[in-house]
């Protein structure tokens, strides 16, 4: 396919199949909110719900409303999940829970506060979409929460004993790209925002983007130095790429940025080298730094969100820099998830596949998979190749 056919093959398949697959049927009408755990014909298998997958498929859902189309039932759903977090997922110390059953009883609490930051992207997409002055102070206060607890030293509970000092590369990613949706909506503060990006990036750099051996960390000590020891010599190549295309939107923002053009590409072209599997295709899902046999069992099979961001990060970097290897690796990356991944028969992408490419569950949704990453690589590939706005409508 060229660039355009891509962009109109995306399009067609986020709106004519994988909409089609979670809504309405994601929509409590009971209790409201949004259910995601569905086996592969679209039958419910859990009733709980993610309180991350409320605030991000609130946010998918409003950015299809704020570049596609505006839909009155994407905004009636979002709106659905959005009152259900304020009513229901937020704990009497101003932090979100992480997983609630379907009337909202709390089921579980996490010490990380990611399901803060997907809230304060899904309101920030409604005040888009709606300019609700409420919706504005509610994605700031969230923003600011996440900002606190993963950035002010000794504010998240620890993990372990402290005897070998550690960081994750998670927190600095996130901030990154949830700051990016923060300054969409709110330019006015355009600077803030950006403060953060800017020491997400710088941290990103420091630590955790390795050039003399070609790796993106995913762990590291406090001076960025690796610890030899099987969780922080583990990679996630995904994850990694996810972070690359993060960077090149950054450059993209700032006039095609030359210097962060190398930086995301770098991150992505490493992550393919280290993560593709050269005997059956896909993404390996954890890869050892040194070539040494990862720990966890799972390591050698293909999930559904590595390629999707795969898919992204390969479209944006051919959009910023023409070159060609870029829509090769795209193509091929493509060819294999529509494959494997793809149910042929009712739509969307398995979760998870094995390491051959055959399906080990016919789950499409999870307490982990839901509205979310696919249909965001849809967008987003479809947007980089043409098909979608770049601003919003």
């Amino acid at each position: 396919m060229n660039p355009k056919e891509l962009g109109d093959f995306y399009r067609n398949i986020l709106l004519d199949e994988v909409v089609p697959f979670w809504f309405p049927r994601a929509v409590d009408a009971t209790n409201g909110g949004l259910y995601h755990c569905f086996d592969r014909d679209g039958t419910l298998v859990d009733s709980d719900k993610s309180v991350w997958a409320q605030g991000r498929m609130a946010w998918m859902l409003l950015t299809c409303y704020n570049f596609i189309e505006k839909r009155p039932e994407w905004l009636s759903a979002a709106e659905s999940a959005l009152n259900f977090l304020k009513e229901h997922c937020v704990d009497e110390d101003g932090r979100m829970f992480f997983q609630v059953a379907a009337d909202g009883t709390p089921i579980r609490k996490r010490r990380y506060a990611y399901s803060e930051c997907f809230a304060a992207i899904g309101w920030a997409a409604h005040f888009g979409a709606t300019r609700a002055p409420e919706s504005a102070k509610l994605a700031r206060n969230f923003f600011d929460i996440y900002a606190d607890i993963n950035f002010t030293p000794g504010k998240m509970a620890p993990k372990s004993t402290g005897k070998r000092p550690s960081m994750g590369l998670g927190p600095h990613m996130i901030m990154l790209v949830t700051a990016q949706e923060m300054r969409r909506y709110f330019p006015e503060d355009a600077a803030y925002y950006t403060e953060w990006i800017d020491r997400s990036i710088h941290d990103l750099r420091t630590y955790f983007i390795k050039p003399d051996i070609k790796a993106v960390m995913e762990c590291v000590a406090p001076d960025g130095s690796i610890i030899d020891h099987f969780d922080e010599r583990t990679l996630n190549p995904g994850h990694a790429i996810e972070g690359g295309w993060f960077i090149l939107e950054e450059a993209r923002y700032r006039n095609n940025d030359e210097s962060l053009i190398k930086i995301g590409c770098d991150m992505i072209d490493w992550s393919l080298e280290r993560g593709w599997d050269q005997q059956y295709g896909g993404l390996l899902y954890f890869t050892d730094v040194y070539g040494k046999p990862c720990q966890e069992y799972w390591h050698n099979m293909k999930f559904w969100w590595p390629h999707d961001e795969a898919l992204i990060g390969t479209a944006l970097a051919y959009r910023m820099t023409g070159d060609d290897k870029y829509l090769s690796w795209h193509n091929r990356i493509r060819e294999w998830s529509f494959t494997h991944l793809q149910d042929k028969e009712h739509g969307e992408w398995y979760g998870y596949c094995l390491r051959d490419g055959s399906p080990s569950s016919t789950l499409k949704g999870s307490m982990w998979k839901s509205f979310f990453h696919h249909p965001r690589a849809l967008f987003c590939c479809a947007q980089h190749f043409g098909s979608v706005s770049n601003t919003p409508i």
